[in-house]
């Protein structure tokens, strides 16, 4: 839970929005399946361990373990991730096909996603009339259940798809013994309303008892906006990655989505936010890509000040920030650039232990600038230190 007195947003929000009673969202990861999908990245099953182990602490409610038929290394890390007494339900993959099934349950697992395309694009891709994929789908699902499998059938790019088919899709995903169900927008075309409008929809041709998920990528940027307006029209899980890593665009991330929800929105997930910086730096390390110095909660730059107008009100974190560094365990600092003040030298000084009368300071900042300039960065501390005893 999001220590409400490090949340600075104001009451504008509160104004705005209508009041919803609060409720706990259910955070379903996929970075060991749709996230390893990112171009390039390649998991061993030790790294795959490794990662489940990171986000069973980070309190993910569900693993997606990954795809038993697509290797025998994933299988092999299916089978790790099984015996690791994690706290989170460990689910699988599976295409609608009755082999992949077979691989789930011969497994152990107790839950899986039963996947099938929906959309007439996909489906003419592919080659498959609606008749036989609906058939497959019967199928596969009933296998699932057969075996005592729990069963969230995914509708892979249902935001493209005939609402009246994917009505269909839904209900015999259902009637074959499917639990839940999960609203899949593939190729992350949903705004927010309309994934809030899809949603509702599912819930409607399901009824009550049946809880639904929203899947989406980020293909316009807006796949926090759609999981948030999704769980507003109802959905009791949202499912995304570590960093929002995946496909073209990515996934939704997850750590946004639980940031807005529990800073803005007034719901809660299981999520330890404060943990953040830690899942998201290791998930990058052992998959091998980098992230923008900005990116919301993990990048580097949220919480470092140049600027000498921010730095001159550093010493009053909410007048610049809208959370506190705690939230997502970050720290706070100040660095030396181009565009530091006076304020920046001080602070800079006192933080490296170094004596400078107002004077020094003043010819420390025109030193700084010149070197921030010509170097076209930063100045380190070590450089810092070099110039104020070129000063002395």
């Amino acid at each position: 839970m999001i220590d409400r007195q490090l949340l600075w947003t104001g009451d504008l929000n509160a104004k705005a929005l209508p009041k919803e009673p609060p409720r706990t969202v259910g955070l379903y990861d996929t970075t060991l399946r749709d996230g390893e999908q990112t171009v390039g990245v390649v998991l061993t099953p030790e790294q795959k361990l490794e990662i489940a182990r990171l986000l069973d602490a980070f309190g993910i409610d569900r693993i997606e373990a990954g795809f038993p038929r697509v290797s025998d290394e994933d299988r092999r890390a299916i089978e790790m991730m099984r015996d690791a007494k994690l706290r989170a339900e460990i689910w699988g993959f599976s295409r609608a096909m009755p082999d992949d099934v077979a691989a789930i349950a011969e497994l152990g697992l107790r839950s899986t996603v039963i996947e099938a395309p929906v959309s007439d694009m996909k489906l003419g891709a592919l080659g498959v009339e609606r008749s036989e994929m609906l058939r497959r789908i019967r199928t596969a699902v009933g296998s699932a259940a057969q075996r005592g499998v729990r069963v969230a059938y995914f509708a892979v790019d249902g935001t493209r798809a005939d609402l009246s088919f994917l009505e269909s899709v839904y209900k015999t995903a259902l009637d074959a013994g499917a639990q839940e169900l999960v609203v899949v927008d593939t190729i992350g075309i949903a705004a927010p309303e309309a994934a809030a409008y899809l949603v509702a929809l599912v819930r409607d041709w399901a009824g009550p008892g049946v809880p639904i998920h929203f899947h989406g990528h980020n293909d316009f940027g807006l796949a926090t906006a759609a999981a948030v307006a999704a769980v507003r029209a109802g959905a009791e899980y949202i499912q995304g990655t570590v960093n929002g890593m995946g496909e073209r665009a990515g996934n939704t991330n997850l750590a946004e989505v639980a940031l807005a929800l529990g800073a803005l929105y007034g719901h809660e997930t299981n999520l330890r936010l404060e943990l953040v910086h830690m899942v998201s730096r290791r998930v990058r390390e052992l998959a091998g890509y980098d992230m923008a110095p900005w990116t919301p909660l993990v990048g580097e730059n949220l919480f470092r000040r140049e600027t000498g107008t921010a730095v001159s009100q550093f010493h009053v974190p909410q007048a610049i920030e809208p959370y506190g560094a705690a939230v997502v365990g970050a720290t706070r600092e100040v660095v030396l650039g181009k565009r530091s003040g006076r304020d920046s030298i001080r602070i800079k000084c006192e933080e490296l232990g170094i004596s400078a009368s107002q004077e020094a300071q003043r010819l420390l900042l025109e030193r700084v600038k010149e070197l921030a300039t010509r170097k076209r960065g930063l100045v380190s501390d070590d450089e810092f230190r070099t110039l104020a005893l070129e000063l002395a």
